[in-house]
């Protein structure tokens, strides 16, 4: 048998059965059975609740929890080298009605919301001042400075204008006329045709007085500044085309296609604000 085996090429199957079989014997051989190791486990661990895992964490290291069909749920205690990991215990800021779950805590879901919604209101407040004070800021860089504020209105004493005289002031960059007109020139202004005017519009509708004309001395033809007490009808007139213009700053002779522009304006007694 041995000779057979080494001469052919089934010597290493024929090597294998010399080693198993022996000579006369009956039955082969086969290797001893190793008795299988019962895994002991410990006893489960009857808490349900995650305080209760928190406190097998610190006492026992890394634990395992074991469900499925036919078996009942349990946690065991399994200890590896690289999870056996201390779980950081927070009960030192936790509250004392809120560390022991069997207990019922006073703080229930709705009290908790309390302080969430007084800090949300808190922020929307502040962030309510903060939004007025940056739109109120960019506002304010808008808005005109106090040189042009304080040209927005002027005030002029009218006793120091004597009866038939003209005054030309400044306002908002452009000139004013302030004229104390006499009894002829209000009369004859009053008695004009508005009929024939190229911009019809009678005296009353100029003056809140009758003896007070404030104009602004601009012409409405090219923008050029009329000579008062001057022109065919005794008002103003603009020498650079020759527009005139009467004592009521309307317009009756040459290109000027409008009347003298009226502002805004008011008495106070003996004073007069324009603007």
């Amino acid at each position: 048998m041995n000779v057979i085996a080494k001469s052919t090429s089934i010597a290493p199957f024929t090597k294998a059965v010399i080693e198993v079989c022996s000579v006369g014997a009956t039955k082969p051989k086969t290797h001893a059975k190793i008795p299988k190791k019962k895994i002991l486990h410990t006893e489960p661990i009857k808490r349900q609740t995650i305080h209760g895992y928190n406190q097998d964490l610190q006492l026992h290291g890394a634990l395992r929890v074991t469900s499925g069909i036919g078996v009942n749920s349990q946690v065991t205690q399994r200890r590896l080298a690289h999870t056996d990991i201390r779980v950081p215990s927070f009960d030192d800021y936790r509250k004392d009605e809120t560390k022991n779950p069997a207990v019922k805590s006073r703080f229930n879901e709705e009290s908790k919301k309390v302080p969430a919604y007084l800090v949300t209101m808190g922020y929307g407040v502040a962030g309510a001042y903060v939004a007025k004070s940056i739109v109120h800021d960019l506002v304010s860089t808008l808005a005109a400075s106090a040189d042009v504020l304080a040209m927005a209105k002027i005030e002029v004493k009218l006793d120091t204008i004597p009866e038939g005289k003209n005054v030309v002031f400044k306002w908002r960059g452009k000139p004013l006329f302030i004229r104390h007109r006499t009894a002829e020139e209000i009369a004859k202004e009053q008695s004009v045709n508005v009929g024939e005017l190229r911009d019809p519009q009678a005296d009353s509708e100029r003056v809140k007085q009758p003896e007070w004309l404030i104009i602004i001395g601009v012409c409405t033809h090219l923008g050029c500044v009329p000579i008062a007490n001057a022109g065919d009808f005794g008002g103003y007139y603009c020498p650079c085309h020759g527009s005139h213009y009467d004592a009521s700053g309307r317009i009756r002779r040459g290109p000027a296609p409008l009347n003298l522009e009226v502002p805004e304006y008011q008495f106070e007694g003996n004073t007069v604000v324009v603007g």
